[in-house]
């Protein structure tokens, strides 16, 4: 898969692919059908393994060539040793899990840095849902209440908040809107949320 490929199949992705350096060792964590892996392996040379759990998606991993591990991202990522990889992913799986603080440190345990990102709660049109009575539905959020992975809600304020608390350094963060990065009143106008972290003491 080329950048161009990447860009008009998931354009969030495509902008995150920019902070992950060529012949990276990446482990992405929750790689769904792997598509960002194998953008990585076979555009930016780099190596790794995608962690996910579902069956549909491994296969569908495997059959893109991407190495998979089949496990659930709850038991934690303790089959790695400290800093195994450069680059640790989790794209828009945090918010399904129970123990998000948990994984988060894990995460950059095992990564020299790492990209997360997650549903922006505080998107206006959920704001303006919300405001009518009801749970908001989007190209982010695209589940209804009843059948919804997620488990946690959170904005960009409150993962800051939450990096903060585990002695992490937010190297970047930014909001996309349709894959665009949002720069004016991002908490407000991006509908996915993303940050570059890693430990305070890795500077």
């Amino acid at each position: 898969m080329n950048f161009n490929e990447l860009s008009v199949a998931r354009p969030d992705l495509a902008f995150i692919a920019h902070w992950v350096d060529n012949k990276a060792h990446v482990l992405d964590v929750g790689c769904g059908d792997g598509v960002m892996m194998d953008y990585l392996q076979s555009d930016k040379q780099c190596s790794g393994y995608g962690i996910e759990l579902a069956d549909d998606k491994v296969l569908a991993s495997t059959q893109r060539g991407v190495k998979v591990i089949q496990q659930d991202m709850e038991n934690g990522l303790g089959l790695f040793g400290d800093n195994s990889f450069d680059t640790v992913l989790c794209l828009s799986s945090l918010q399904m899990m129970k123990h998000v603080e948990a994984l988060l440190r894990d995460i950059v345990r095992v990564g020299k840095e790492a990209i997360v990102s997650f549903p922006n709660f505080a998107y206006w049109p959920h704001r303006v849902a919300l405001l009518k009575g009801r749970m908001p539905v989007s190209e982010s959020l695209p589940y209804e209440w009843y059948d919804t992975p997620n488990v946690r809600c959170a904005t960009i304020t409150d993962f800051r908040d939450l990096a903060e608390e585990c002695g992490l350094e937010v190297i970047e963060c930014v909001a996309l809107a349709d894959g665009q990065h949002v720069t004016f009143l991002p908490n407000l106008r991006g509908d996915l949320a993303v940050f570059r972290l890693r430990r305070k003491d890795k500077r």
